[in-house]
């Protein structure tokens, strides 16, 4: 309870920008102008009073809904030319009362729009927040705008945030008048790929980072997701698995893999001590009815999805996670394969809209190692040493039950990183790991599995105008203050509590469930009384 209480006095230390705490007459175009490089231009610079909404609605494609009820803030939105044929806006809210810190918050897929649903929540800590468009405008599966446009994929793999970063802290300390004391990253997915890329190019762009479900191996995960489908097709032939199926599976790995770690509530929690046998579901031999059991052909199939790709004899990417099935619909329904795989090979890669996945050779793979167009991958494992030597805390998490990224991604990643910095013991000091049982891609359960802890991405699944975990505002149900208790008081994130709730995004319906999380090699273990409470869980 001491790191609730110490997280709890974090934000009351503001700064005000007017007395009176109204809309501040800073807000101005003449604020800000003497501010801004010859590259650079003031869109709007908009006073907001509280309970403002603010936002672009459906103009912005990957994200139409705006934030309600603000607090009162300044708004600003800037375009920054990256090159003769290239731009990106930014997004700052300035909040009248400011906590003198900064919050970076990242994108999703290969959408390209200003997040101002994920900065409406973070403002209401008292932060500036910023964010990106990453250059062009587009929704998250769309990325037909990287075809022959070799700047705006550099936007897209790394320049943007880093502009962003840039520009947000001097906005800020200019606004203020007052030096940053903290500056901080939340995001998910491509949001953490572009905090876990941007902390390896400039390890003094934040002090902590929150990192959920991340894509940071795009050269090897976007062909993945292409080669994954095309293990599934063309429509009918013998080794199809149809949609239709994908429940069966994942009652029956439900069936195999839930008792494991004590409990039977529908939560595969130890999916990695689960030897599933598919071919349990193994049509007998005279089923004349075979729409409720599996082929010799289909089980192959239902194996490639969970095994390692190997392509040319060489690990390439992690298979899906056991419990992902919810969300295979995604990935594995359509007669072609997802445009987060083919639209990446056709427009990142080749630059040819006219390639079909029915042309896949496995070299794809390694010519997208090789090129890492938009330079994207953040992999450049020893580079985070120096963010660990400026004292950079990080934690990260990924849902054990994710159809999009599988898990096996950053377990790959934290490896990879102890490898090169001496092992895991040397990481938890400031780099730690927590996997969520049950949680899909980012936010949510398909199987009332408690997942909500104010990560990145996830309060605008509960609403538009969120704060934290709504009834367990402290850092011992919120991420972000854990990080700060970390990074500012030196207090170890040792568990995360989730939460989901009886209707699981909808907060008044009441809390359902409330489990740990637990650092990496530690795991969630019950050890006793109401499945339903935190203290029935440890971490062991």
């Amino acid at each position: 309870m001491r790191s609730e209480t110490a997280a709890s006095t974090l934000l009351l230390s503001t700064v005000s920008v007017s007395s009176n705490n109204t809309i501040s007459s800073l807000c101005t175009p003449e604020t800000f102008l003497p501010l801004l490089s010859p590259n650079t231009t003031l869109l709007s610079a908009v006073p907001l009073p509280a309970n403002s909404t603010y936002g672009e609605g459906s103009h912005n494609l990957p994200y139409p809904t705006n934030p309600t009820n603000l607090p009162p803030l300044c708004a600003l939105t800037l375009n920054v030319s990256s090159s003769t044929t290239s731009s990106f806006r930014v997004g700052l809210f300035l909040p009248d009362r400011w906590s003198e810190r900064i919050l970076t918050v990242g994108n999703g897929g290969f959408g390209g729009g200003i997040n101002w649903l994920d900065m409406g929540a973070a403002v209401r800590y008292g932060h500036a927040v910023v964010s990106t468009d990453t250059g062009h405008n587009s929704t998250m599966g769309d990325n037909t705008w990287a075809l022959g446009n070799e700047e705006t994929r550099k936007d897209f793999g790394w320049r943007a945030i880093h502009g962003a970063v840039e520009l947000g802290k001097t906005l800020t300390e200019g606004y203020y008048q007052k030096e940053i004391k903290y500056s901080y990253y939340s995001g998910a997915s491509t949001g953490g790929r572009q905090g876990l890329r941007e902390a390896q190019l400039d390890p003094s762009s934040f002090d902590g980072m929150v990192i959920g479900a991340p894509a940071w191996w795009t050269s090897h995960m976007q062909p993945w997701t292409s080669k994954v489908a095309i293990n599934n097709l063309p429509v009918g032939v013998e080794n199809h698995v149809p949609v239709e199926m994908f429940g069966l599976i994942q009652q029956e790995v439900i069936t195999q893999c839930d008792k494991l770690d004590g409990v039977v509530d529908g939560i595969v929690t130890w999916p990695d001590r689960c030897q599933f046998d598919v071919n349990a579901l193994a049509c007998a031999e005279d089923a004349a009815d075979k729409s409720a059991c599996l082929t010799p052909a289909q089980i192959d199939t239902v194996k490639s999805f969970y095994a390692p790709y190997v392509a040319d004899g060489k690990f390439a990417f992690p298979g899906l996670g056991l419990s992902s099935e919810p969300q295979w619909p995604f990935l594995l329904s359509g007669d072609a394969p997802s445009s987060y795989g083919d639209g990446y090979v056709q427009n990142f890669l080749l630059n040819d809209p006219n390639w079909s996945w029915t042309e896949w050779q496995d070299d794809i793979v390694w010519k997208a190692d090789a090129e890492d167009p938009g330079d994207c991958d953040a992999d450049q494992y020893a580079a985070m040493a120096a963010f660990r030597d400026r004292g950079g805390k990080i934690f990260m998490y990924h849902g054990l039950s994710d159809g999009l990224i599988p898990v096996g991604s950053s377990q790959v990643f934290y490896e990879k990183v102890a490898e090169v910095l001496g092992g895991v013991d040397n990481l938890l000091p400031w780099f730690r790991y927590f996997e969520v049982p049950g949680m899909g891609h980012v936010t949510g359960t398909a199987v009332d599995a408690p997942w909500y802890f104010a990560g990145a991405n996830a309060a605008g699944a509960l609403g538009t105008d969120v704060y934290s975990t709504p009834g367990f505002e402290n850092a011992r149900h919120d991420a972000l203050l854990a990080l700060m208790d970390w990074v500012e008081n030196g207090k170890p994130i040792e568990e995360i509590v989730a939460t989901t709730w009886k209707t699981s995004s909808v907060v008044d319906s009441g809390v359902l469930r409330q489990r740990p999380l637990c650092p990496w090699p530690k795991r969630q273990e019950y050890v006793g009384g109401d499945e339903t409470k935190v203290e029935s869980f440890d971490c062991r």
